[in-house]
């Protein structure tokens, strides 16, 4: 098993989402998850040339509500995804970048309503695949932080 070209990552992280004009999101990290989830609002699906897109809203601020990205996606799939609830539900799927510290590669992503959840955002193992190893007791350790939501906390 091939370890070393893996970066270690916490329970909670940092990413970006560039082509999405999303910087420093803060991620849950589950393993238990097989696909990222991301939380937003007004989904609507039209076509551009003929292909299908998706436009969406994201306050990815926590400390600004009233900060609100407004994004365009192709739609890379649609698939039926059984939440931890066990209902289920039809999501589009965007494919995106993701940036984690110094590493860059693409992500599948599902567009839905999380607001009932504490992070705007779930880091499922297939977006990880090759590239993390998780260490559920740390918090932060691959990416930096620049301020933390009111929900989160770190010790030492």
């Amino acid at each position: 098993m091939e370890t070393l070209n893996k970066k270690i990552i916490g329970r909670l992280e940092s990413i970006d989402l560039l082509e999405l004009a999303i910087i420093n999101l803060q991620v849950r990290v589950d393993t238990g998850a097989k696909t990222s989830s991301l939380h937003v609002d007004n989904i609507v699906k039209f076509s551009q040339s003929g292909k299908p897109y998706v436009s969406f809203d994201i306050h990815p601020d926590v400390h600004d509500v009233n900060r609100i990205v407004n994004c365009t996606s192709p739609i890379a799939d649609i698939r039926t995804i059984k939440s931890s609830n066990g209902s289920s539900e039809q999501r589009y799927v965007i494919k995106t970048p993701i940036k984690l510290g110094d590493d860059t590669w693409p992500i599948e992503i599902t567009l839905t309503n999380r607001s009932d959840m504490n992070y705007l955002m779930l880091l499922g193992r297939e977006a990880m695949g090759d590239h993390c190893l998780v260490d559920p007791s740390q918090t932060f350790i691959a990416s930096e932080v620049t301020h933390l939501p009111p929900f989160c906390s770190i010790t030492e």
